[in-house]
């Protein structure tokens, strides 16, 4: 990539690095840097096969193999009992028509862009066709997401200091694999179409695979990344009519479930053995996650292909933000998140105003989730199975 190109991609995100500079943590913001520079100025990721990121973490082995966490057993056992086979498990045959009425992937009303005038301009072939395209962006980046979580998931079980915590991260990362093969299969066979990762996941995968502590992939991955991803796949699974798309979802929200109270028992834990300075940090770092994590929903490349003659980012980024989807979106996916930040001690009042100002703050009072039942630990399949 030229310098005039680097240039205008630092342009484009001004508002991200301004946002990015509240928090006047020097030792966040330079570990961020590298990430940043990569990802929203030379867009490493953008037309390439392949991306070569600077993983880094220790190897923790456990040479006693002691029985010392008797929650992650729990998670463990469950999760050896509710193993599932995506191409077997799913009905494959099924024919997903994107255009039927009765099956559509995304009803009008959940519709971010139903009341663009842009669109409503649009001869009614094209709508249909965009809103196939903004199916295919959502599940590309679901796609994405779960790559970054199977890498994760292996630094994290590598590093994890607990026995039975690394018998369950390997169920993890078999989990992870199925999700990437599912939807991938999906996007490949009915939908068709695949879009490039968002910048702004692409940020915070190169962020989680170059940070070494092991407790900083748990809190971006378990959970915010797989926090995010369970309240995402929750809205589609609720909104859409595509029956495939909907069995799909179910059963890896299942797995998700049990990802994320994996990351809320470890660090609860873990938390409470840091330093004043190193909750500080770690608040820090949470906050410039979050922001990262409430622009990776903004349809960049979306806009480019269908939008950007029409309009400016800035003006793409106000509308989307605006829709009442995205607040729908938004509200289901923080509902998660900002609850298991507070029980894990990295919402402070300190913290508190910056997630204030970007709209988020109202969220922190809700219940911990998941605070996990046995359909939850298990699977509906399963549970069915138990009676």
């Amino acid at each position: 990539m030229n310098f005039a190109d680097s240039l205008a991609n630092a342009v484009s995100n001004l508002e991200t690095f301004r946002d990015a500079a509240k928090i006047r943590n020097v030792k966040v913001l330079s570990s961020l840097l590298g990430p940043a520079l990569r990802g929203f100025v030379t867009q490493s990721a953008r037309g390439a096969t392949q991306t070569n990121l600077p993983a880094a973490g220790n190897v923790a082995f456990r040479w006693k193999y002691e029985h010392d966490h008797a929650e992650f057993l729990k998670l463990y056992t469950a999760a050896k009992k509710s193993q599932w086979d995506g191409a077997t498990q799913l009905d494959w045959s099924t024919d997903v028509d994107p255009y039927h009425p009765d099956r559509t992937l995304v009803p009008d009303e959940y519709f971010p862009l139903t009341e663009l005038p842009a669109y409503q301009r649009l001869d009614v072939r094209t709508q249909r066709e965009q809103k196939l395209s903004y199916m295919a962006w959502i599940l590309s980046q679901f796609l994405h997401g779960e790559q970054g979580a199977l890498f994760a998931a292996t630094q994290v079980t590598q590093a994890v200091p607990w026995f039975e915590g690394k018998l369950y991260g390997a169920t993890q990362v078999v989990d992870e694999a199925r999700h990437l093969e599912v939807f991938h299969r999906y996007l490949e066979t009915k939908l068709q179409k695949r879009y490039e990762i968002d910048e702004n996941l692409y940020v915070i995968i190169d962020a989680l695979m170059s940070d070494s502590r092991f407790d900083i992939k748990f809190l971006g991955m378990q959970i915010m990344i797989e926090g995010l991803a369970l309240g995402a796949f929750s809205v589609y699974r609720n909104i859409t009519r595509e029956p495939l798309l909907k069995e799909l979802l179910k059963y890896v929200i299942t797995d998700e479930a049990r990802h994320v109270h994996y990351g809320v028992l470890a660090l609860r834990e873990f938390s409470a053995t840091l330093s004043p300075e190193e909750l500080r940090e770690r608040e820090d770092w949470a906050f410039e996650m979050t922001l990262l994590m409430r622009n990776r929903f903004l349809l960049h490349e979306f806009y480019e292909e269908h939008y950007g003659h029409a309009m400016t980012r800035r003006q793409w980024d106000q509308w989307v933000l605006a829709t009442p989807m995205m607040g729908y979106f938004r509200k289901t996916m923080f509902e998660r998140i900002m609850p298991n930040l507070k029980r894990i001690g990295l919402l402070s009042p300190r913290v508190l105003p910056y997630y204030e100002e970007i709209g988020l703050a109202q969220y922190s009072d809700g219940k911990a989730a998941p605070d996990l039942s046995a359909a939850d630990l298990l699977g509906d399949a399963e549970v069915a199975r138990a009676g």
